[in-house]
């Protein structure tokens, strides 16, 4: 293939998961465009031999996924801002933070989590590059820069004098296609006795409860601690501490500082997590070869359960438009001859299409009115979210079903 490791640029030869052709998972169709073809990319995985990063090869550029029309908007669930406000509280009780320091927010969307900073007099600065959600922060008065980060950003910043105590980056990290530009642009901009945390999906977790639908162009690499140390050390950067988190079906939280900064020491909540990727096999190609069948298995039992509902007369609706149900629907082939129709409680997914299924996205207030059989939860991480909101889909009899890690109906 020809294709450089975006970590240490040895070839990829292996295959980790391959979900055939797919379009960019949030490029939510326009009902009027419905009869234009729109471009499918193939969605392969590979894992890296000398490394053992998990990735897909860049099939476009990030300025095409990451668009000033971009529909991800983190203010709407429940759950991402109760995790950002915990975050906050819990940050400013370990390490002081106050009015004296600044916070860095990478990819910080449309202000949710820099808001409780700024509620509690620190101040903040947020680094978006989609157009649309920057100017949603900026009008809700936090000062953004509407550009991507990475080395020279972080070199334009330091130069007008901003160098950060605090450099945040909540479900990123997969999502640049140049890690060692992204990783050190963070180490020019971190302050010398500065900390860095990043959030994103454990790939020891994606693995184990089969969330392969977390897999789509959009992110582009999938970390183990094992792999994300490596980046940080190539830059000049240590993690000193991790935080096991529930976000995404489990993720990590990982925290770094420059190497020079002795006076943060690697805690021993690190060394166990290694431990553990270790024994599991995480630098062992048969742990990743594995995965596969797990995930054409999945596809065979949601096709069945629809296919059953189907036939028993049953009617069927999703709850949600995330990137994952995407890569999900598109991977199994399930169309409107299975789901009639999506929900989204966010305004900019509602009146659209699904890319490829072509499924029609409405407003909550649908599900109550055509009160179906049945309701797939494609965001099953907020799943509990979902069904206290939805909590009347019971009164008739409708049941809530989700599809990973393996497809369940709930009770």
């Amino acid at each position: 293939m020809n294709v450089p490791c975006r970590n240490c640029h040895a070839e990829l030869r292996h295959s980790f998961v391959d979900l055939g052709p797919s379009p960019l998972a949030n490029s939510y169709v326009e009902p009027d465009r419905v009869l234009e073809a729109e471009p499918f990319y193939s969605l392969h995985a590979y894992v890296c031999d000398k490394c053992f990063l998990v990735q897909l090869p860049a099939v476009t550029k990030a300025e095409t996924i990451f668009s000033d029309s971009y529909a991800y908007f983190s203010s709407y669930s429940d759950s991402v801002l109760a995790h950002s406000r915990d975050y906050v509280a819990m940050m400013m009780e370990r390490f002081g933070y106050g009015g004296g320091h600044q916070v860095v927010e990478l990819a910080s969307n449309d202000g949710y989590l820099l808001q409780y900073f700024k509620e509690r007099g620190v101040p903040v600065l947020g680094v978006e590059p989609t157009g649309n959600t920057a100017e949603v922060a900026i009008a809700a008065g936090i000062p953004t820069r509407n550009v991507f980060f990475g080395v020279e950003t972080a070199k334009a910043l330091v130069a007008e004098g901003i160098r950060a105590d605090l450099i945040i980056g909540n479900n990123v990290t997969a999502h640049v296609p140049d890690l060692h530009d992204f990783i050190g642009g963070q180490k020019i901009l971190l302050k010398d006795d500065g900390v860095i945390t990043l959030e994103f999906p454990h790939l020891k977790q994606m693995m184990d409860k089969n969330y392969f639908d977390m897999i789509y162009h959009e992110h582009f690499s999938y970390l183990s601690l094992y792999a994300i140390r490596d980046v940080f050390a190539r830059n000049g950067l240590t993690v000193f501490d991790v935080d096991e988190i529930k976000p995404q079906g489990g993720s990590i939280r990982v925290y770094g500082r420059h190497d020079a900064d002795s006076s943060k020491p690697v805690s021993e909540r690190v060394t166990r997590l290694i431990e553990t990727e270790l024994a599991d096999g995480v630098t062992s190609l048969d742990y990743y070869r594995r995965f596969a069948e797990q995930v054409y298995r999945s596809k065979r039992d949601l096709l069945r359960f629809l296919m059953e509902a189907k036939e028993a007369g049953k009617s069927v609706v999703g709850y949600g438009a995330p990137a994952k149900g995407n890569t999900l629907l598109n991977f199994c082939g399930v169309r409107t001859d299975f789901i009639d129709y999506t929900v989204d409680r966010n305004p900019n997914k509602q009146n659209r299409l699904l890319p490829g299924t072509r499924i029609p996205v409405r407003g909550p207030e649908a599900i109550l009115e055509t009160m179906p059989d049945y309701v797939l939860i494609l965001p099953w991480n907020i799943r509990d979210e979902v069904m206290s909101q939805m909590a009347e889909v019971r009164t008739w009899g409708g049941r809530f079903v989700v599809p990973l890690p393996e497809v369940a109906v709930l009770d």
